[in-house]
């Protein structure tokens, strides 16, 4: 089948490589020629614009970096003709899927929200969460292709409704992390061994998904390479609470959250992996969570 991809960052690349090892004949399209390149070694089509793409498959998915860029590009695809599912993967939020929502069904092109989890590692091994809200017919169609990508969450029929369901679960992660790298910071400046300390919380009450596994892999290490930047965590904390605002929830806990992840972009992070946040709280307190035993 004809499937056309739209942006070929870490996640998209890693997404797209799954659907053309199930079979598609990709379509893709990315302004930069070196993400594209091995695409087009395996077999995909190097389109010259993102219309192009649309124009050539009629199931097209956008993996894209924010809200801005996601709308400009589905008012771009909207006019193709032969378009008639467009699966939407960025997390943006719920406003900005509405308007996206608006702007493709004018055209008579059903919409997919469709954001993932579980970064680039996860998208290579199929092992995404993938948070669906789409008509139930239109699921369908999809639903083959989802399945080559991970683990397929159907949260409700509405676009916007996928979207709200990444958020908190990003702002659950994103709050993980502070909290486990303020502790983890606090027990190495009070002598505590690292690996220790990690071995103790991940059999304890205190582990979550940043003691398990982003913690050990991207910290102890040193490596700092788990693979999204900490300006995208931080987009995703922002989208959040705007979500939380519109719809009247306090979060006395995550605008502290927040506030942290913005201290790490405004410090010249933003760049970088969001495991380096640590390295913001480590500079306060002079003292390094780092594995002595490598």
């Amino acid at each position: 089948m004809e499937v056309g991809f739209l942006g070929l960052g870490q996640m998209g690349a890693a997404i797209a490589e799954r659907l053309q090892s199930a079979g598609a004949r990709l379509h893709v399209f990315d302004p930069n020629p070196v993400a594209v390149a091995p695409f087009v070694l395996r077999g995909a089509v190097d389109e010259p614009s993102a219309a192009a793409v649309a124009e050539a498959a009629p199931m097209v998915f956008a993996c894209l970096p924010d809200a801005a860029t996601s709308e400009r590009v589905a008012a771009e695809v909207a006019g193709s003709p032969g378009l008639r599912i467009y699966i939407e993967m960025s997390t943006i939020g719920s406003v900005a899927m509405a308007r996206i929502s608006d702007i493709v069904g004018a055209r008579g092109t059903a919409l997919v929200d469709c954001p993932i989890s579980g970064g680039p590692k996860g998208a290579r091994a199929g092992t995404l969460s993938v948070i669906a809200a789409a008509s139930p017919a239109v699921l369908d169609q999809v639903r083959p292709w989802l399945d080559h990508i991970g683990r397929v969450f159907v949260v409700g029929d509405r676009p916007g409704q996928a979207q709200l369901m990444k958020l908190v679960n990003n702002l659950l992660s994103a709050a993980n992390l502070a909290a486990a790298f303020e502790a983890l910071v606090l027990g190495a400046k009070g002598g505590l061994d690292p690996d220790v300390m990690v071995q103790v919380i991940n059999v304890s009450t205190g582990r979550n998904s940043a003691t398990m596994d982003k913690v050990p892999k991207a910290v102890l290490t040193g490596s700092f390479d788990y693979g999204a930047r900490l300006a995208t965590m931080y987009k995703d904390v922002a989208l959040g609470m705007k979500e939380a605002e519109a719809l009247g929830v306090p979060t006395w806990t995550l605008e502290t959250v927040a506030q942290l992840w913005r201290f790490g972009v405004s410090q010249g992070h933003g760049a970088k992996d969001f495991t380096s946040l640590i390295r913001v709280i480590e500079g306060w307190a002079g003292a390094e969570v780092r594995s002595r035993h490598q």
